[in-house]
């Protein structure tokens, strides 16, 4: 491929500035907190983190009803737009707003005026936000790097992911690497990186005094807390369908469902879930033993802290699940089961357990065995703690991001060389 003599000094000149410590990092994303998920978390755990390094971070992400437009969280710069919005751009449609996207696009890079772009997610979804990045990075001589936070048996998602021409791919685990592979990406592109934790939010000693005033229905129970947001995909009808099995064994048991309301639903499928996970609720007479609710994160940390055991029995190729951090942060075992990537991060009988997909029978008894054996949980659970604090902690999901940013402005550099 042959490239301008202005791309050419662009790049010089962007790779020569580049060698200084300080960063200017570009983040696009489609949604950010109040919008809850994994890469939202993510998204509050990092981004904070960059700017206490020195870093100048900006994110441009979805608009939301109420929220400005622009304003500063922990340092970092967020710009909304609703060009940004999944669930009003699933609705609208993505026909005819290619100038549009680019002239937001434009005037983001044109502020943040970055030395690297830095995209989560956008390998999928809609192809023309992801060429018009594309094209804008190559205009600039900007490194553009996309975090793989999930993969999709989808066209698109086989097109965006190896046909843009993305500097470097970061999977947030190594099943996430490997099936990136199997759609012919070269493995040298690709480099994991596992999510971190705020370890000083989530930590063991917190207290649940306010949550058991709010929900004093937790008071003297055994809670099976399931934190991951409701859904067929994070196998809520295989925990209740466990609890139907531990209520007859623990009568003072009960699972708490972590329902959600602002969430990227692209395809619209949140409700159908929730009708079915409430049908099934009441077809077992458990309307006494679950607890669905919408909670804050103050009260996901107290709701970890008043658990016995944590669930994420997911019934899909989860791609991580950033709940597993939280969990072990919290000094609490998980029990999970062999699906994507949560295998690298619980280990069975290490500091949690591992079970098949879908197999409510055996979640049931490696709960029992776990509410039965107070040793055993505080074990699993300090093993669990331990593990975060060596490895999956917000300064060292960073410090490896950072480290990538700097790889391929380095590699960029040989190459003009």
């Amino acid at each position: 491929m042959f490239l301008s003599e202005k791309w050419v000094d662009t790049k010089r000149a962007t790779t020569t500035n580049m060698n200084k410590e300080s960063l200017s990092i570009a983040h696009l994303h489609w949604g950010f907190p109040p919008i809850i998920g994994g890469v939202e978390t993510h998204l509050t755990i990092i981004l904070p983190q960059m700017v206490k390094m020195g870093h100048k971070v900006g994110l441009l992400t979805g608009a939301i009803e109420g929220i400005r437009g622009k304003y500063t969280y922990a340092g970092a710069t967020i710009v909304r737009t609703p060009l940004m919005d999944l669930n009003w751009l699933y609705k609208r449609g993505l026909k005819g707003l290619n100038d549009e996207i680019e002239e937001v696009f434009s005037s983001f890079l044109d502020e943040t005026q970055p030395d690297v772009i830095h995209a989560h997610n956008m390998h999928y979804f809609s192809e023309v936000h992801a060429r018009t990045l594309e094209q804008l990075a190559k205009q600039r001589g900007v490194p553009l790097v996309i975090t793989a936070h999930n993969v999709w048996d989808e066209i698109l998602f086989l097109e965006l992911t190896h046909r843009i021409d993305w500097s470097h791919i970061i999977a947030v685990s190594h099943f996430i690497k490997k099936e990136i592979i199997g759609i012919g990406v070269d493995d040298t592109k690709i480099t994991v990186v596992h999510h971190g934790v705020d370890e000083e939010k989530f930590h063991p000693d917190i207290q649940p005094t306010t949550i058991l005033e709010q929900y004093p229905q937790l008071k003297e129970r055994k809670v099976i807390f399931h934190p991951a947001r409701i859904g067929l995909a994070k196998g809520c009808d295989t925990s209740i369908k466990a609890m139907s099995l531990v209520r007859e064994r623990y009568p003072d048991a009960m699972l708490v469902l972590a329902g959600s309301k602002n969430i990227i639903d692209w395809g619209g499928t949140q409700q159908k879930d929730i009708a079915y996970l409430v049908s099934l609720i009441k077809h077992f007479n458990l309307e006494e033993h679950v607890l669905i609710d919408m909670y804050s994160l103050d009260q996901v940390k107290e709701l970890y802290a008043v658990s016995s055991v944590c669930l994420y029995p997911s019934t899909g190729p989860e791609p991580f699940g950033l709940t597993m951090l939280e969990a072990m942060a919290s000094g609490k075992p998980m029990v999970v089961t062999n699906a994507g990537g949560m295998p690298e991060v619980v280990k069975d009988s290490i500091n949690g357990f591992v079970i098949p997909v879908r197999d409510f029978e055996l979640l049931a008894a490696k709960v029992n065995t776990l509410l039965e054996d107070h040793r055993l949980r505080k074990r699993l659970g300090y093993t669990g703690r331990q593990m975060v604090e060596s490895h999956y902690t917000k300064e060292q999901v960073t410090k490896e991001t950072i480290s990538v940013y700097k790889k391929v402005l380095s590699d960029i550099t040989s190459n003009l060389v």
